[in-house]
This record gives C-alpha cells, sequence and structure tokens, in this order.
C-alpha cells in the first residue's frame, strides 16, 4: 500500500513527486504512455525560471527525475487504465496485468494538442510545428508563420506572434471565425494577420535539414491546392486532457478536463488530487503544471496527516 501514487511524469508528476518524496512519503509515479510529457516533444524552453540561457524540453524533464528520484520518489514504467476507490478509502489502479494501491492519488496526466494527422507530423514537433505560440513564438522573427484553427485560443495564439512574426496567416475551414466577436474582431483588425479562408493543411513541406518550409493548402470550396511559405506551423484546434480512465470519480467539463474543488487541487473524491493540464485548459504552461504539482503534494500531505 503506497501513501501517494502519482500518474504521469510531466512537470505537474514531477514537482508533486519531490514535495511528497521530500515530506518522507515514498511516492510512486507511474509515468504513462509519455515518461516526461509534453516538454519531451518541444526543443529549446526559454521562459522556465532559473535558466536565463534556455534548457531543452527533455534535459529540463530528465533533471526533474533526477531530483525527484535523489528524495527518494520510485519510478515505474505502467500506463493505467483504470482507477477504484474502495470502501475504505484507499485507491487500486490497474495498469495492464499490474495493479497499485494507494492511499492517495494525483493526477498528473496532461493533455495531448489535437493535430491534423498528416505524414511526418510527429517528425515535426519542435522543427517548425508546435501547438504553443507562448513556448515557442520567439524563435519565429521576422519570418512568415501560419495558426490552423478559428476559435479563441487560435486568434489569440495569432496575435501573441504578430510581436515577433513578419506575417501570420489564420488559417480556417470556415469563411468565419468560431472565436468570440471580440477575439475575431482584434485579430481580423491587425494588419500583420492574413486570414485564409475555408482552407485546410494538407500536407507539410521541408527544406533540406527536415525543418519547416512550407504547407501545402487546400481550398475546401474550390478544390484548389496551393504552397504557402511559412517558417512554422503553430496547431491551435485544442488539447485533449488524459482523463477518460477516471470515468465518475471526478466531474469533468464538457471538453474532458478535470473540475477542482474550487481555489484547490482536490477533486470531488477524497484522496484524488488533480494537477497541471489535464484540469487546466487556460494556462497550460510547464511552470504554472509544476505550481499545481506543488499544490497536490501539500494536499495530499495535509490529507494523510489527517488520516492518521
Amino acid at each position: 500500500m503506497e501513501n501517494v501514487i502519482i500518474i504521469g511524469t510531466g512537470c505537474a508528476g514531477y514537482t508533486a513527486a519531490i514535495y511528497t518524496a521530500r515530506a518522507n512519503l515514498s511516492p510512486l509515479l507511474l509515468s504513462g504512455t509519455q515518461p516526461g510529457g509534453q516538454l519531451t516533444t518541444t526543443t529549446e524552453v526559454e521562459n522556465f525560471p532559473g535558466h536565463p540561457d534556455g534548457i531543452m524540453g527533455p534535459e529540463l524533464m530528465m533533471k526533474m527525475q533526477q531530483q525527484a528520484e535523489k528524495f527518494g520518489a520510485r519510478i515505474a514504467w505502467a500506463s493505467v487504465e483504470s482507477v477504484e476507490r474502495r470502501e475504505d478509502g484507499t485507491f487500486l489502479l490497474k495498469a495492464g496485468s499490474e495493479q497499485f494501491e494507494a492511499k492517495t492519488v494525483i493526477i498528473a496526466t496532461g493533455a495531448a494538442p489535437r493535430h491534423l494527422g498528416i505524414d511526418n507530423e510527429k517528425e515535426l514537433i519542435g522543427h517548425g510545428l508546435t501547438s504553443c505560440a507562448t513556448c515557442d513564438g520567439a524563435f519565429y522573427r521576422d519570418v512568415p508563420v501560419c495558426v490552423i484553427g478559428g476559435g479563441d485560443s487560435a486568434t489569440e495564439e495569432a496575435g501573441f506572434l504578430t510581436r515577433f512574426a513578419s506575417k501570420v496567416y489564420l488559417i480556417h475551414r470556415r469563411d468565419t471565425l468560431r472565436a468570440s466577436k471580440i477575439m475575431a474582431d482584434r485579430a481580423l483588425a491587425n494588419p500583420k494577420i492574413e486570414p485564409v479562408w475555408n482552407s485546410t493543411v494538407s500536407d507539410y513541406i521541408t527544406d533540406e535539414k527536415g525543418e519547416m518550409r512550407a504547407v501545402m493548402l487546400e481550398n475546401l470550396v474550390t478544390g484548389e491546392k496551393k504552397e504557402l511559405e511559412v517558417a512554422c506551423v503553430f496547431v491551435a484546434i485544442g488539447h485533449v486532457p488524459n482523463s477518460a480512465f477516471l470515468g465518475d470519480l471526478v466531474d469533468m467539463d464538457e471538453n474532458g478536463y478535470i473540475l477542482q474543488n474550487p481555489g484547490r487541487t482536490s477533486t470531488k473524491t477524497p484522496g484524488l488530487f488533480a494537477a497541471g493540464d489535464v484540469a487546466d485548459h487556460y494556462y497550460r504552461q510547464a511552470i504554472t503544471a509544476a505550481g499545481q504539482g506543488c499544490a497536490a503534494a501539500l494536499e495530499a500531505e495535509r490529507y494523510l496527516t489527517d488520516l492518521e
């Protein structure tokens, strides 16, 4: 029987592990299908405090893992398929043929960005394909870029990118934006943003080094195809939180994000906490996920103290 099991090994999971390990709770982390989380798919991270020269995403996650292990956290390479709360208040976690038991569980499974499903998409992440303008926009100064999407997040990303890029193409499947009126009006009034209506990206085109050079646009009304030169593609068609395996242990919003108790990381199930992008659709940053991991660890520690 574990004191704390942390599901997920991104910024939220590792930070929760550092805090619970230092509290002598000997946490067990279950890695999931993407050890290290979304940051392992990025290249340079410039906005994580304490790294004035930037740090590579995978290196940052490796350092977090080492820090957690230094204080006594343990990591098992397992992907949890279900969580059950027993009558005595403890939890049973199933991962394939393995089972784990815990007094408290911290869900730090993150969210996966939606992509288009184009060939070579996975290989291009970090090489001219990203889903985070805040993370990567500053790398694309004075070059043309594009944003795919038509909602609030797409228009917000496009506006943010005008600080750096020479031109921002906003590519949308329809002839009007889905974004709220104020966001849509702001984007369309910006001289640096050019909407590309009724269109989708059918292919990514790379240079000889494998970096993004252009996209192939397909007009959904006329069927016409043409090449559009861009140095980076920012995909803003939403994220999918990794929360489905929890069933009715937690309440979720319409998009599957876990609803935490107001001002806390606790959920409707006592002893079950949620931290990071699985519960946060607003900020979605490494540092905010780490902050929630810290909060969840402190709450789990206090919950265990109260049990005693």
